[in-house]
């Protein structure tokens, strides 16, 4: 947090003069006789970020020191999803990417990095008010993006992925794409796509800061005119070299950056997987259909559920679907019974597609365009495109 000085006019600055501000975080009571003199303040809690009413502040001041990342991810996720949300300014030295993901979703929201001076407060406040005043409210972000992770090891994750994020580059008129590989030890989408990974976070340390639109794209491998991918060269030591805050930033500035963001993200818990996760609009999880996969998919959902929240519900997706008459393998109704939740879609097994675009590199969609993985992969991306947009048109309305 940064310093605060409180040698302010007891009348108030301008423009703040009876608004109604919500703070949360014990810390910015320091800013009732400076930058919020004359402001009609409440000290809040999360939880009234659930079900705020419109109208009901002019503005919401976040210290994101003062609360777990992950839970206040939530809440402010959840905030952007309301209707008509007030403007909202978040300040403090720890600045997620998950923070940020979801702050940039709302029409009017600013960010300032300790150390900031009290002159910087009340200017932020004062041109988010006036900006709030001057544009009708609307989504500010046309972003998306999609965490996919895999219940167990070779569930086909990364396949899926790749799979996805070709789909979404292909689709008329919809923006650019990034898959950012976050298995920084063994990932295997450049291998995918027979590409060379570019993405070097070691490098930073902790100067996150420095990476920037511009340095992305230097981190970034073409696939094609509107198919970027951002992955690590295998390094066993990458986990422990490339810093949280790196990786957080990374996928901030991707989310500047895309219209589409697919995160493939490793099934065991990192420093940082709770922050991707919470900024993630959708979070896939891709089982298969034996007992112990189910089994794990289910654990895995429900750990992610008790971490974040009500608000992020994974979606289950079962891979290689096989149609058969006899045999061990459960049916879609027996994994869902063993799931005990309903699964988002499947995805047919085609083992032949998948070998042979693996060592082709490319996607299935490219050498094997009529396989029933890439129909499947389409029904999916629309499904989840379709539930985008109407949330979108609910937030407008």
């Amino acid at each position: 947090m940064g310093v605060l000085g409180s040698k302010w006019a007891p009348a108030g600055p301008p423009g703040l003069k009876g608004r109604r501000v919500l703070t949360l975080g014990a810390s910015l009571t320091a800013l009732a006789d400076g930058p919020l003199a004359g402001a009609d303040v409440l000290d809040g809690a999360l939880d009234q970020l659930d079900d705020l009413a419109a109208g009901a502040f002019d503005l919401v001041l976040i210290d994101a020191d003062g609360w777990e990342a992950a839970a206040l991810g939530v809440a402010v996720k959840a905030l952007a999803a309301a209707k008509a949300p007030p403007p909202v300014l978040m300040v403090g030295e720890s600045l997620p990417a998950g923070l940020v993901r979801n702050l940039l979703r709302l029409e009017h929201a600013d960010i300032l990095e300790a150390p900031y001076s009290p002159e910087q407060v009340l200017a932020a406040m004062q041109g988010l008010l006036a900006a709030a005043q001057a544009t009708p409210a609307g989504p500010a972000s046309e972003s998306r993006c999609w965490a996919v992770s895999g219940a167990v090891g070779g569930s086909g994750a990364t396949t899926l992925a790749v799979e996805i994020a070709h789909a979404l580059s292909t689709r008329r008129g919809k923006g650019r794409v990034a898959l950012v590989d976050l298995n920084f030890a063994d990932g295997a989408a450049a291998a995918y796509f027979g590409v060379a990974p570019a993405m070097r976070l070691a490098e930073f340390g902790a100067s996150a800061e420095r990476i920037d639109q511009a340095m992305l794209q230097a981190f970034a491998t073409p696939v094609s005119d509107r198919l970027d991918l951002l992955a690590h060269p295998r390094d066993a030591n990458a986990f422990e070299t490339a810093s949280r805050e790196a990786v957080l930033r990374v996928l901030e500035v991707a989310c500047e950056t895309y219209e589409w963001v697919i995160l493939d993200v490793p099934r065991h818990r990192r420093s940082w997987t709770l922050d991707a996760l919470a900024g993630a609009d959708e979070v896939l999880v891709i089982s298969e259909l034996t007992v112990p996969a189910l089994l794990a998919a289910r654990a895995f959902s429900d750990e992610i559920e008790d971490a974040l929240g009500a608000a992020l519900k994974p979606r289950i997706v079962l891979n290689r679907l096989a149609s058969r008459m006899f045999g061990p393998a459960p049916s879609m109704a027996e994994a869902e019974r063993a799931l005990q939740r309903k699964s988002a879609a499947g995805i047919s097994s085609d083992w032949e597609a998948a070998a042979a675009s693996a060592n082709l590199g490319g996607p299935i969609a490219q050498h094997r365009p009529k396989s029933k993985i890439v129909k499947d992969v389409q029904v999916l991306v629309e499904m989840l495109a379709a539930e985008s947009l109407r949330r979108d048109g609910a937030r407008a309305a």
